[in-house]
């Protein structure tokens, strides 16, 4: 394709999460003039989880919002020329794929091209090998028949090709958050491989877009110190992009909320440890250098991304049957309402000793009183008019979680005077630990199919 050095090309970001809010990206198809719109909705045990979904039904195992979405923005997105790209296909990218293709023939887009990326599974390779878990230094095989997934975060390389292929949506299961931007950039630009400091700007732009909202003024705000307006139909944000990689990071007018140096400023530093060296398996990006300056109301102006060579390895995410966790909850209020919280935790910790209870952990936290600050700094806490008791232990069963809500629930009647609103749960535990698989043993392929 010939690459046009004056455009600018349009990114919205229409998810920061899985369950994240389907009006905004809605917003963003009718309105927000885009080349794309990205849909990040991977987090670290999404996939474990959707590989749980997927044992149980073969056709299952993708993003739970998936249809609700495209069902609100697809034939939008297509009558307008801007092109979907998603890690909705979680555990299963295929399904999701032909998922999208159903959705796209029952709106009257028949002919949409959908691309499946996969090969982000690398499960039998682990299993294979002599690998060593970074967390911890135990050897993978430690976690035996507990081990559920095993996938490896992909570059931009196989979405690259997807685009190349002229695909209108694409999606894929576990791939680098930024690379859903930086890919398109890389697309429509022509970006070499190794041009390091343009990939470095281009990470830059798609680590700032991939929240969503919280580049927007959701998380940032915080009533009388960083006030923001409009929360309730926040508006997300769009990143405007020129083939040298600077970018003005913008939202849709009138929509909620606001971009400034500060929402950047933020974004910019979450979930980043070292600045300089911000390890994606298409480089290593340097942050180190950035500008940030605001150009115009809710208008952001972001330079001086950096990179180097990236990293011969690639994070490897494993999500295992951890545990089970047991909890109950129960309310006091009124005078005495925190003595009364304190006497029925006590209750219940000596009734699951006396009874034989199995925990392996055990907590008991007055939620308002010390259940984020803890008992030290709590200490002189004033005495609240209502206070809300909860119990949570961590077992090897369910049996043996589902007991620890029972014994909750039992403070009805035979706890302190004047509990209510008991609550009890039981879940199974799925985690996740990494390890550094080298590239070379990760092989992603794409299949495009047309409605």
């Amino acid at each position: 394709m010939t690459h046009d050095p004056q455009r600018t090309v349009r990114i919205g970001a229409g998810a920061g999460y899985s369950g994240d809010r389907i009006e905004p990206a809605a917003e963003l198809a009718e309105h927000g003039q885009l080349d794309y719109l990205i849909f990040e909705c991977l987090a670290e045990r999404t996939i474990a989880i959707g590989q749980q979904a997927r044992l149980a039904d073969p056709a299952r195992g993708y993003d739970p919002l998936l249809e609700e979405r495209m069902h609100a923005v697809l034939k939008t997105c297509a009558t307008r020329g801007v092109r979907i790209i998603t890690n909705m296909g979680a555990a299963n990218p295929l399904a999701a794929a032909q998922r999208v293709r159903e959705i796209a023939r029952a709106s009257g887009l028949a002919g949409l091209k959908v691309a499946a990326v996969v090969g982000d599974d690398v499960l039998e390779a682990v299993q294979q090998g002599a690998w060593r878990i970074e967390d911890n230094g135990q050897p993978v095989a430690a976690l035996g028949t507990r081990l559920i997934s095993a996938n490896a975060y992909l570059g931009i390389a196989p979405i690259v090709e997807a685009l190349q292929g002229g695909a209108q949506v694409i999606i894929t299961g576990r791939v680098a958050d930024p690379a859903l931007v930086l890919a398109p950039l890389v697309h429509e630009f022509g970006w070499a491989a190794d041009d390091w400091d343009r990939l470095g700007q281009g990470t830059l732009v798609g680590h700032l877009l991939e929240c969503a909202g919280q580049i927007t003024g959701g998380y940032f705000a915080d009533p009388g110190k960083k006030d923001v307006a409009g929360l309730a139909r926040l508006g997300f944000p769009i990143g405007e992009v020129k083939a040298d990689g600077s970018a003005v990071i913008t939202k849709v007018a009138g929509s909620g909320g606001q971009v400034t140096a500060r929402t950047c400023k933020e974004q910019l530093l979450y979930e980043i440890h070292d600045p300089s060296a911000y390890f994606t398996p298409d480089v290593i990006a340097d942050f180190s250098q950035v500008h940030i300056e605001e150009v115009g109301p809710d208008r952001v102006a972001v330079t001086g991304g950096r990179g180097r060579a990236r990293p011969q390895t690639l994070k490897t995410t494993l999500g295992y049957r951890d545990s089970f966790i047991g909890e109950g909850q129960i309310s006091y209020a009124g005078p005495g309402a925190r003595a009364r919280a304190q006497l029925a935790g006590e209750i219940v910790r000596e009734r699951l000793a006396l009874t034989g209870a199995q925990t392996e952990e055990l907590r008991m936290e007055l939620i308002g009183i010390n259940a984020i600050a803890g008992e030290q700094m709590s200490a002189h806490a004033p005495e609240p008019q209502e206070v809300r008791l909860r119990v949570t232990g961590r077992t090897a069963s369910m049996k043996e979680a589902i007991r620890i809500g029972n014994e909750v629930e039992t403070l009805y009647t035979n706890g302190p005077a004047g509990g209510g609103g008991a609550t009890k749960s039981a879940r199974e535990v799925i985690a996740v630990l990494s390890l550094l698989l080298p590239r070379t043993l990760v092989h992603p392929s794409v299949f495009i199919e047309e409605a």
